[in-house]
């Protein structure tokens, strides 16, 4: 199997976690680093989870690095306080030392000089927002070209977004929420060449986290891989939760899983419907993710944490 070399960027939330311990599994997948975006996390303990991950599962050598930006719109501190929760779980405090690095380095900047010395282009693996991507290129604009995709959990293209007006007054419902964190850093990159395919929420609808996948996940929680993530589900604590970055990873390692529609789009930036993905014709071309068996999804996800 031809190897993969893929630079991960997350935001902290629970799914992303879960999307780290999944990627780390695949065989043929080399993952060069971690970059963690403070969006839907408190930076610190969400740098502090990453890194104990990788002690977990052996992948020490793999380097993380905090990014400094900053969106437009935060996400609400009660789904942010997640990562004081994981951080906690005891499975992940076993040493009392980490042996995973931080890079001294801001994410940013650790994203532009790992893409510059890349003998090859690379895999961009984003589960948040695309503003360390976009800063990254602000840095140094001549990575563009040492990005062979970015695969992006983000978008509604044809149903409605997970941005609440209960929580944001004055938005139309449209928006999701990666893009919504900071739609003038989703729009510059949908201004670049960089071939573009998109997890929107028209497909990870489908993959609910339901009792039953916990039931079936509780019951292989002898496996540390499984037991660590039926306990990060437990805390996620919303009512409806779904494999948003999970099934975006499980792209990475297992593509024939997936149907891939073309679409003509572009990035609401301003007014009510800021952070929309908006389907037009002659937008911005993207692939999107647009079926998924979803019994092999399942036992993909049973299969690799029960390593």
């Amino acid at each position: 199997m031809t190897r993969t070399r893929v630079l991960m960027d997350h935001d902290g939330g629970v799914d992303d976690y879960l999307a780290l311990l999944l990627l780390l599994t695949m065989d043929h997948v080399d993952v060069l680093g971690v970059v963690v975006t403070p969006a839907d996390c408190y930076i610190e303990p969400a740098v502090s989870v990453t890194r104990k991950i990788l002690d977990l599962v052996g992948r020490h050598d793999v380097p993380v690095a905090e990014s400094t930006v900053r969106g437009l719109n935060p996400f609400p501190p009660i789904f942010r306080r997640d990562a004081f929760c994981i951080d906690k779980i005891p499975i992940l405090n076993e040493r009392e030392e980490l042996l995973t690095r931080r890079v001294p380095e801001t994410g940013q900047a650790f994203m532009a000089s790992a893409l510059r010395a890349a003998p090859e282009p690379m895999t961009l693996l984003v589960t948040g927002p695309l503003t360390t991507v976009a800063a990254a290129l602000d840095i140094d604009p001549r990575i563009e070209g040492n990005i062979r995709e970015i695969v992006w959990m983000g978008g509604a293209l044809n149903v409605p977004g997970n941005v609440q007006t209960a929580f944001e007054s004055g938005q139309d419902g449209s928006a999701e929420w990666n893009v919504y964190w900071d739609p003038i850093a989703a729009d510059r990159i949908w201004k670049t060449a960089i071939p573009i395919t998109l997890c929107p929420l028209d497909i990870t609808n489908l993959v609910p986290v339901t009792q039953a996948f916990l039931r079936r996940l509780s019951r292989q929680r002898r496996y540390p891989l499984s037991d660590l993530a039926g306990t990060c589900y437990a805390l996620a604590g919303h009512q409806d939760y779904f494999a948003w970055d999970v099934l975006t990873t499980s792209y990475v390692g297992k593509p024939e899983m997936f149907t891939l529609r073309a679409w003509e789009t572009e990035i609401v930036t301003t007014g009510p419907s800021q952070g929309r993905t908006r389907v037009v014709p002659g937008g911005r071309p993207v692939r999107a993710l647009d079926q998924v068996d979803l019994e092999q999804f399942y036992g993909y996800l049973f299969s690799q944490w029960s390593r």
